[in-house]
């Protein structure tokens, strides 16, 4: 089931009903959310307004991790998720979110981009 964006058929301060005097527009519409697992690379593609395409990550392998001391990109493999402040559900399942802590080959990351959305991995290194 979709979940809707605006509440159309709201209470009233007083607890009273209101009865909504339309339907969902297709634009209030949301989807379920995009999760990234650390995992084999698996991308899925969703149409969004206006007929464009968002290519998002359903399983993340490799992230690009920059190093700010040399301000040098490496491609990384994801070993595993080491904290998501984001949600603590988030860290126990292992899904890269941006702001999340990530164990790479590199070195531990903070990972920058928002990979459910943008279907890319990019992460800085942190120093330990």
């Amino acid at each position: 089931m979709r979940k809707s964006i605006e509440n159309l058929a709201g209470r009233k301060f007083t607890g009273g009903r209101r009865i909504a005097n339309r339907g969902r527009r297709k634009f209030e519409i949301d989807r379920y959310p995009n999760e990234a697992i650390a995992g084999p690379t698996d991308i899925v593609t969703r149409r969004t307004r206006g007929g464009n395409v968002k290519a998002a990550f359903k399983f993340a392998e490799f992230a690009n991790v920059i190093d700010p001391a040399t301000h040098k990109a490496v491609k990384s493999k994801i070993t595993k998720v080491a904290k998501n402040p984001a949600n603590r559900d988030y860290e126990r399942r292992g899904v890269v979110s941006k702001g999340a802590l990530i164990e790479t080959e590199a070195g531990t990351a903070l990972v920058t981009s928002r990979p459910g959305q943008t279907g890319v991995v990019n992460a800085v290194l942190v120093k330990q």
